[in-house]
């Protein structure tokens, strides 16, 4: 482990996978017989935290959350069932060594394993500093041992979120309107001027026909058409804020006492 502890500051400790899942807590602790410190833990599991599982301790460090174990959960659910009652044999050592994939120490003349082979003492021969066939205590009560229940409940989480939810258009069309515009005309018209003639005798006067011509001009509306801009126009959107109640189902568990009578009551 990173740091030195005591087996004592390690029961009851959280113990937590590499991916942070939590095992369970700390039950017993198991010392290798050559060096005397913690090889092994038995993590409580199930619903009352009445099973214990083993779990290595190569490779772990301790935290202020509690202890930080190679292996994940998985492994710890599927390993072998062995009773933590202060001794591990032979035969269980090596289940557990070969279940949790750990080079198995050598074995010394006298059948213990050999702390020089791989920096690791007997994963189980002694636990907490006592004798291989005792129990550590842990120094506090009984309290680890009783049944426990948690309770959950569902809550909702409210958000918002960018949704579609139409689309608009900006359209031109071609409407036809009558126009009435009042244009002044001008036209030209013969009228006869009479000049008397003050001195007879000027002119040769003679009776005959005579006609002359004179051309008359007019002026008439013309109607020309021309296409000009004369407005522009653009779509925006703009944000506008207003409040919504949201409501959901949600699930909470309760607790309730049952005696052997067959009472309810609800806590």
């Amino acid at each position: 482990m990173a740091k030195t502890m005591q087996p004592q500051e390690l029961i009851d400790s959280a113990v937590v996978d590499p991916t942070g899942n939590k095992l369970g807590k700390v039950g017993n602790v198991y010392l290798a017989d050559a060096t005397r410190q913690p090889e092994w833990i038995t993590v409580k599991t199930g619903l009352f935290g009445t099973k214990e599982s083993f779990v290595p301790l190569s490779g772990a460090h301790a935290d202020q959350d509690g202890v930080h174990v190679r292996v994940d959960k998985d492994a710890v659910s599927d390993a072998p069932r062995i009773e933590a009652d202060g001794h591990l044999s032979m035969e269980e050592s090596a289940q557990l060594y070969k279940h949790y994939g750990l080079p198995m120490p050598r074995t010394s003349p006298d059948g213990r394993m050999d702390d020089r082979t791989q920096g690791r003492g007997d994963a189980g021969r002694g636990k907490a500093g006592m004798d291989p066939g005792k129990r550590a205590d842990s120094g506090r009560k009984d309290r680890d041992t009783e049944p426990t229940m948690t309770r959950s409940e569902e809550r909702l989480n409210v958000g918002t979120e960018q949704v579609e939810t139409g689309h608009v258009r900006l359209r031109k069309y071609v409407v036809t309107e009558e126009q009435q515009v009042t244009v002044p005309v001008s036209h030209e018209e013969v009228r006869i001027e009479r000049e008397p003639i003050t001195k007879p005798g000027g002119e040769r006067a003679e009776i005959a026909e005579d006609e002359q011509e004179v051309v008359l001009h007019a002026e008439k509306p013309v109607v020309d058409k021309e296409t000009v801009a004369v407005e522009r126009a653009r779509l925006k959107t703009e944000t506008v804020t207003e409040d919504q109640t949201i409501s959901g189902k949600v699930r909470k568990e309760q607790f309730e006492v049952v005696d052997d009578e067959g009472k309810h009551r609800k806590s």
